[in-house]
């Protein structure tokens, strides 16, 4: 496998937070490196639920991950698993919840914090943060530049194909502040500003860059249900390949065989959403 694909999910950011709040990437838009469009979670929008189905790009329903306490190894057939079918390297640096889903379930605090497995036939390479003790008053995050200099360490060293990385901090801060407050302002700016130099980093690595969100967040410090504030977030791809116009919504079950073409991987007949990438 020759091609390059990194999946960079900053977790529960709406739609409209992403427009008006992330200069550096509304920047690339305006400049022509960048194109985006509206990404419409799957029902439940709930974290875990919107995660399994990012990667099996099948829906709750079908994978049966009804929410964050209902976390399971699943069984459909997923990126991870794909990419290596067709020889890849994968690695994700993300939320302990990953580890269950694709890897091992129970997560194993010593096991599967960290390891390099190069001959799994799922995650080669996984750093996994838990988060326990997560609340409202004690958010348990790692710093974000960590995250993403984890995440370049590992394409440095092992040459992935595929990596994913996975945020919670703008989720856990909407549900403290809520997104309409003058603390999300500033810590949307930082995490724009965070991930912005690692992005020319990447494209020069020979990466196609996916930046998203699993699902948005209302009013309330909400999302679970229906409402565009909680379902809708933006995407923003860099990379060569054609897209949809600019108005098009894109379903969250299209993130997985859209990937899985980028990279060259066999798409599994479970994956019934079209690609939006040429």
């Amino acid at each position: 496998m020759q091609n390059k694909l990194l999946l960079i999910l900053l977790d529960g950011v709406p739609h409209r937070n992403w427009r008006r709040l992330f200069g550096n990437l509304e920047g690339w838009v305006q400049s022509g490196e960048a194109r985006v469009w509206t990404h419409r979670a799957v029902l439940p929008s709930i974290s875990a639920s919107c995660y399994a189905s990012i990667h099996t790009g099948v829906s709750p329903q079908i994978h049966g991950c009804t929410g964050n306490g209902n976390v399971f190894r699943l069984a459909q057939p997923d990126i991870f698993s794909q990419v290596r079918a067709a020889n890849g390297v994968t690695g994700a640096v993300a939320h302990s919840f990953w580890s269950e889903f694709f890897n091992r379930h129970p997560f194993d605090y010593v096991r599967d914090i960290e390891y390099d497995e190069p001959a799994s036939d799922t995650i080669n390479h996984g750093r996994f943060h838990s988060m326990t003790g997560y609340g409202r008053d004690n958010q348990m995050t790692p710093s974000d530049i960590d995250l993403f200099a984890t995440l370049t360490n590992l394409c440095l060293r092992f040459g992935l194909n595929y990596g994913l990385l996975h945020s919670c901090t703008l989720d856990s801060m909407g549900h403290r502040f809520f997104h309409d407050s003058t603390q999300m302002d500033h810590a949307c700016f930082v995490m724009d500003e965070m991930l912005a130099p690692f992005i020319p980093k990447w494209r020069a690595a020979g990466y196609e860059v996916i930046v998203t969100a699993d699902h948005g967040q209302d009013a309330r410090g909400h999302h679970g249900g229906r409402d565009p504030l909680q379902q809708d977030a933006a995407l923003y791809y860099f990379g060569a390949a054609d897209g949809p116009p600019e108005d098009t919504v894109i379903d969250q079950l299209q993130l997985a065989p859209t990937i899985l073409s980028r990279l060259g991987a066999p798409i599994p007949d479970t994956m019934l959403a079209p690609p939006f990438l040429g």
